[in-house]
């Protein structure tokens, strides 16, 4: 077996391809998905045992719209199309949200990489790059055998947090660029055992319209200093005033049934206090315990008082933290908030959104026309330091209000499959990523078509 040097020990190089991925979520696995189908031999690094990142191990469903028109690119397309097949649809012209169940996700991520050749490596954390002439040579992991490192031509940093750039000298920016502040993250948990048309029924009784949609399309909401009145907040202050329930739990409540899991709910909350930062080893285990306290709270209240929630109880915990936001790469375009209201256009563009600036305990609101939407470059996922390197998810590089709106899932999904696309093509003409002109691209294999 290949080994390499490192920390005055020879340790064995696991896999020698084509490209690596590190970091199987929402962005990763499309990326890897495609590199591989392009024709590069793939090995995809995952940290956990399970793939789909905030989507499956977060309990992030459903997915929010783009709001984008013709917006959903072949990779969405196919996973809706694997979705129902496994029975679950995720749409039914009801809702624009992408409903889904996470197990199936899961089943169906592993399906899709493994069928097109692809390998994964789990239970691997990433925790060193070697750079030689400004490109990644290896990256080193820590796995149950110890120290061990992964060569390739071409590596896909889809951790999220912009680990992999980081590692690499990857100039970053984490917060918000006035106050230092992460948006604040959130401990999703499932709660199973909830009686459905009771819950619906008494949402209509006290005459909320928040949600549009019935069961099993169906959500409850409420959001305190929002310009919506949320007709759940009296419920929820008078849990406050009681004692059972502090001024931190009830700033956010929100709920998502979850198709083929009857009876099941996701909780979007509870929201962590913004003072736990994202980018803060000692803050995000300390935020594990804050939230797992407000989870037992926020559960406790709903079974006592939510009609349809008497016989709930927690039916699964999040393995992860739900961040919204962490460090961001600066690339060779950064987007600001001014590409957002400028609809802006690009010739190297790879995607297409909508979503509004959602900055949690920042700045909330300000849609998009109907029909309007702006674009997110190729420059904005590559880098001046690192040649070989693409970066996919919500980790590129953006200021902190637009990463607000281009955070969500089905955006995140289309960069990593952008990049998978990109890594092949540049793959094929033997040229590095951070040079590659997008517009020479074939669009037969572009995910975004304008």
């Amino acid at each position: 077996m290949q080994t390499l040097r490192y920390a005055e020990k020879d340790i064995p190089v696991l896999y020698d391809v084509d490209c690596c991925v590190c970091g199987g979520g929402t962005a990763g696995v499309p990326a890897a998905v495609m590199a591989q189908r392009g024709g590069q031999s793939t090995i995809l690094v995952e940290k956990s045992i399970s793939l789909g990142g905030s989507q499956t191990l977060g309990l992030v469903l459903p997915f929010m719209p783009t709001f984008a028109p013709n917006s959903d690119t072949p990779w969405i397309v196919e996973i809706k199309h694997c979705m129902k097949h496994e029975g679950i649809a995720m749409e039914d012209g009801t809702t624009s949200f992408g409903w889904f169940n996470p197990e199936k996700l899961v089943f169906i991520y592993e399906k899709l990489l493994t069928k097109a050749g692809g390998r994964i490596l789990y239970d691997a954390d990433l925790i060193d790059t070697k750079v030689e002439k400004g490109n990644i040579r290896y990256i080193i992991i820590n796995t149950i055998e110890g120290l061990a490192a992964i060569k390739a031509n071409t590596f896909i940093d889809s951790t999220g947090d912009a680990v992999l750039s980081r590692l690499a000298g990857v100039r970053v920016e984490r917060g918000y660029e006035k106050t230092g502040n992460n948006q604040p993250m959130t401990f999703r948990f499932e709660m199973g055992g909830i009686d459905l048309d009771r819950l619906c029924a008494y949402t209509q009784s006290i005459g909320d319209t928040w949600c549009k949609t019935l069961p099993p399309y169906f959500e409850i909401a409420m959001a305190r200093h929002r310009d919506i009145k949320y007709t759940l907040e009296p419920l929820f202050v008078k849990g406050y005033e009681d004692g059972e329930l502090t001024l931190e739990d009830i700033e956010y409540f929100q709920a998502f049934t979850i198709l083929g899991k009857s009876g099941c709910m996701s909780m979007n909350c509870p929201e962590i206090p913004v003072r736990y930062k994202a980018t803060k080893a000692v803050d995000r285990s300390e935020a594990v315990t804050c939230g797992r306290a407000m989870m037992q709270r926020i559960s406790s209240f709903l079974i006592r008082h939510m009609p349809g929630f008497e016989h709930a109880y927690i039916s699964r915990e999040p393995v992860m933290l739900g961040a919204r936001e962490s460090f961001r790469i600066v690339g060779k375009y950064q987007m600001t908030e001014a590409d957002y209201y400028g609809r802006s256009r690009f010739d190297d563009a790879v995607v297409c959104t909508a979503w509004y600036i959602d900055a949690h305990g920042e700045k909330v609101g300000e849609y998009l026309a109907e029909g309007e939407y702006y674009e997110i470059p190729y420059r904005s996922l590559v880098t001046e330091e690192i040649d070989n390197l693409l970066v996919a998810g919500r980790c590129i590089s953006t200021t902190f209000i637009l990463q607000a709106s281009m955070r969500i899932q089905p955006t995140c999904m289309t960069i990593g499959e952008a990049a998978g696309i990109a890594a092949a093509w540049a793959g094929k003409q033997g040229i590095a990523v951070n040079m590659l002109d997008w517009t020479t691209v074939p669009t037969t294999v572009k995910p975004y078509k304008k």
